[in-house]
């Protein structure tokens, strides 16, 4: 085996673990809010604001940290990042008030946010043409792996042992952030490459008649699939529930959905690099929306199993070639900064995807009608592909 092989998977494994702890994070989310809730008398709106306050970091952080990523370097920026969600995650452990958990969960968002984009942006610089599409899909599968932790710490840990020791284990980025330190090289192409001469300048070059029409692709796709995405995910228990399907606990059906992300991420790592990154776009997302579609319309439970199965395999492999497909667009002076851009605008439709379905359900709207909207947005951002992205499949990057 090569050393570039060698090297090429500790790098995938070594960002591939900061991606796991965040997704795990992230999963472990909706049982702690549970818990708060009983712990903390919290009323509806007040959960919801976690929620929200969370992804409003994510969006603060993708477009800080993308900027810095082009000022310092990627690695420096993924060190940063993972130690404020590491750090924050152990402080918010110790809190015992709403207003002091908020603030922690928008510091850990940041952390979040700009880790994802920056990560990415790392590894396919350092990854060869032929193999950057596949190595940043098998990148993002992670997160289903930390999705499953998640869930197994949220049954075995919460019920027994409370909410503040599941955030203190997930506090073990902090000694893995201390290793990166040592063990990552930065991006060979970064410190090569010409930088712009203030961070001004990379926000102007992102939005210059070169990259404006890939920009604007961008900014619409990240939307509709992160609206979507928070919207449909973060809501599906709840669904099941005013579908009167309580006989399926959440954490068995979280743990069902999680494993079918599995052969999605793998699918489309396979087919990324054979088909192309707008034909996985488009056909994943496709068939989100027709497996959104039929889940809402579900009234039976092997309907509804079998459409939520394959709404969770077909959503997280687009996910996949999403972040695959983002970094490509762009130089290398100037790449952090568009992929934290567009993440950050896609963070917006996670803030409203939620408080949109909150206020739907308020106002008598039915599932059928909700997950339609879900469907409906999903296909603008096929549109967006389809009509004004490019191929970026083994192209020698910028």
């Amino acid at each position: 085996m090569s050393q570039q092989t060698i090297s090429q998977r500790k790098l995938l494994g070594v960002a591939g673990l900061g991606w796991m702890f965040d997704a795990m994070d992230v999963g472990m989310l909706s049982f702690i809010i549970a818990a708060l809730q009983k712990d903390w008398n919290l009323s509806a709106e007040q959960m919801g604001w976690i929620g929200s306050v969370n992804s409003i970091g994510m969006a603060v952080g993708a477009l800080l940290f993308g900027l810095l990523a082009d000022r310092i370097g990627r690695k420096n920026v993924f060190i940063i990042t993972l130690l404020l969600f590491s750090v924050g995650s152990g402080l918010s452990a110790l809190t015992t008030t709403l207003a002091a958990f908020l603030v922690l969960r928008f510091l850990i968002g940041m952390g979040l946010g700009g880790e994802l984009p920056v990560a990415s942006t790392l590894v396919s610089e350092s990854v060869p043409a032929r193999e950057r599409g596949k190595v940043v899909v098998l990148l993002e599968s992670f997160w289903a792996f930390g999705w499953l932790l998640s869930a197994f710490i949220s049954y075995f840990i919460i019920p027994t042992y409370g909410w503040q020791m599941a955030l203190l284990l997930a506090t073990i980025p902090a000694l893995y952030a201390l290793y990166l330190r040592w063990g990552l090289p930065d991006s060979p192409r970064f410190t090569s490459a010409h930088k712009e001469k203030t961070v001004w300048d990379n926000i102007v070059k992102v939005w210059s008649s070169s990259y404006r029409k890939e920009t604007f692709m961008l900014w619409v796709l990240w939307f509709c699939v992160v609206f979507s995405y928070y919207g449909m995910f973060l809501w599906l228990p709840s669904v099941m529930v005013m579908k009167g399907f309580s006989l399926i606990k959440s954490f068995e059906y979280v743990l069902i959905m999680t494993l079918a992300q599995l052969p999605g991420y793998f699918s489309a790592a396979w087919l990324v690099e054979r088909a192309g990154r707008k034909f996985v776009l488009i056909t994943y997302l496709i068939g989100t929306a027709a497996s959104a579609y039929f889940f809402g319309n579900a009234d039976s439970l092997a309907l509804l199993m079998a459409s939520g199965i394959l709404l969770s395999f077909f959503n997280l492999g687009a996910w996949g070639a999403l972040y695959a497909y983002t970094p490509e667009l762009y130089p290398t002076s100037i790449r952090g900064t568009g992929a934290g851009m567009a993440a950050a605008f896609g963070r917006i439709g996670g803030v409203l995807g939620p408080l949109f379905v909150g206020y739907f359900v308020g106002n008598g709207l039915t599932v059928t009608t909700i997950f339609a909207i879900f469907c409906v947005s999903i296909f603008v951002g096929v549109i967006a592909v389809w009509a004004l992205g490019k191929e970026t499949k083994q192209r020698e990057l910028a």
